[in-house]
C-alpha cells in the first residue's frame, strides 16, 4: 500500500530489458533485482523513475523539441488540427479545455489515441472511433512521433513484464486478452509559464496500465501526493522516464499498487513542455484482480470486474469543454 514516501525511486532497468524476451527471464538475478525494486516502488508509491530504458536521449529531447515548435505557432494555425467529438476527441485543444474534477486546466494540448477504425469495438468503441490528427508544421511532426509511440509501446510491454513477475504471475500476464493488443493514448502537452500557482494539471490518476512521461529537463512541475496527503515533487531526472501505474493495475493487483494522485503546477516563467504515453489493456478488456499468490494473499477480491473501454470512454466524455 501507498506510504509516507518522501521521494520517487530512480531504476536502472537495463538488466530486465536484455532478458525480457527470455522465456527464463524469472530465473536471471539481474532481472530479479530489478523486480524487487518495481514492486517495493508500485507498493509504496505508484511511481518511479526507469533509466537504461535504451530510447536514445535524442529522440526524448526531439520530441519535446518539435512539441514546443507546434505551440509556439499562431492559434489559427494549431486550430488546423482542432479535438471534436467526431474525430474520437483526437487532435489540440487550447488553454483551459481540458477538465480535471470540474476545473480547467491550464495547458494546451495534443491527444493522440490509438486508431479505432468504424466497427472495431462496436458500441463499445463507437466514442474513440477516429484517426489521429497530426500537423503539418512542423514538417515531420507525424513521423518523430509515431516513432516514439512504437518505441514506447514495446518499452512498456518490457516494463510490464517485470511487473508481472513482481506480482507473482508469469513474464506473460499482461499479455493475451489482458494486453496482448493494448489500447493506447498519448498526450502532448505545454504549460504556459506562470507567475502563480495556476493548476497546470488538476489531481488526477491514469486510467491503464503504466505511464512514460517525457518532462523537460530543468522545470519541476510535477507532484506526487503520499499518504498522509503530502504534496512530493517529482524534479525532472535527465534521460530518464517517470513511470506511474494506473487505475486498471491497481485492480489487477487487487489493491497492492497504487494509483496515486498527481498534479501538475508550472509556478517557473518558462514554457513547460511534456509528452505522455499510457500503455494500457486491450480496449475491451475485462479487468479483475490477478490470481497469483500475490494478490490471493492479500485478500478477498477488493474490486468489481472494469471494462477498461468503458472507463476510459467515461473519463473523456467528462475531460473536455467545447471551446
Amino acid at each position: 500500500m501507498a506510504v509516507d514516501f518522501s521521494s520517487i525511486p530512480i531504476i536502472d532497468i537495463s538488466p530486465l530489458l536484455a532478458k525480457s524476451d527470455d522465456p527464463k527471464m524469472a530465473e536471471d538475478p539481474g532481472v530479479l533485482d530489478v523486480v524487487a525494486q518495481l514492486d517495493k516502488a508500485c507498493t509504496e508509491a505508484g511511481f518511479f523513475y526507469v533509466k537504461g530504458h535504451g530510447i536514445p536521449d535524442s529522440l526524448l529531447k526531439g520530441v519535446r523539441d518539435i512539441t514546443r515548435r507546434f505551440f509556439e505557432l499562431p492559434y489559427e494555425e494549431k486550430a488546423k488540427i482542432k479535438m471534436t467529438p467526431a474525430n474520437g476527441f483526437r487532435g489540440y485543444e487550447k488553454i483551459g479545455e481540458n477538465i480535471t474534477e470540474g476545473a480547467p486546466d491550464m495547458h494546451e494540448a495534443i491527444d493522440c489515441y490509438r486508431e479505432v477504425t468504424k466497427g472495431m469495438y462496436g458500441d463499445l468503441g463507437k466514442v474513440m472511433e477516429g484517426f489521429n490528427q497530426w500537423p503539418q508544421n512542423p514538417p515531420k511532426f507525424k513521423f518523430l512521433m509515431e516513432e516514439y509511440i512504437s518505441l514506447c509501446k514495446d518499452l512498456a510491454k518490457k516494463i510490464m513484464r517485470g511487473i508481472a513477475l513482481a506480482l507473482g504471475g508469469s513474464p506473460y500476464e499482461f499479455e493475451g486478452d489482458r494486453a496482448g493488443d493494448p489500447f493506447w493514448v498519448m498526450r502532448i502537452i505545454g504549460y504556459p509559464g506562470v507567475s502563480s500557482d495556476d493548476i497546470g494539471c488538476g489531481a488526477h490518476t491514469d486510467y491503464g496500465l503504466l505511464t512514460l512521461l517525457n518532462q523537460d529537463d530543468d522545470i519541476n512541475a510535477l507532484q506526487v501526493r503520499n499518504l498522509s496527503g503530502e504534496w512530493i515533487s517529482a524534479p525532472p531526472v535527465p534521460g530518464t522516464f517517470v513511470c506511474n501505474i494506473g487505475d486498471m493495475l491497481k485492480i489487477y493487483s487487487n489493491g497492492l499498487y497504487e494509483s496515486t494522485l498527481h498534479r501538475v503546477i508550472n509556478n517557473s516563467s518558462k514554457y513547460r513542455v511534456s509528452v505522455v504515453y499510457f500503455y494500457e489493456t486491450n480496449f475491451d478488456a475485462a479487468v479483475e484482480p490477478l490470481n497469483t499468490y500475490k494478490t490471493t494473499i492479500n485478500g478477498d477480491k477488493k474490486f468489481e470486474r472494469a471494462i477498461y473501454g468503458e472507463h476510459l470512454v467515461k473519463k473523456v466524455l467528462t475531460n473536455f469543454v467545447d471551446g
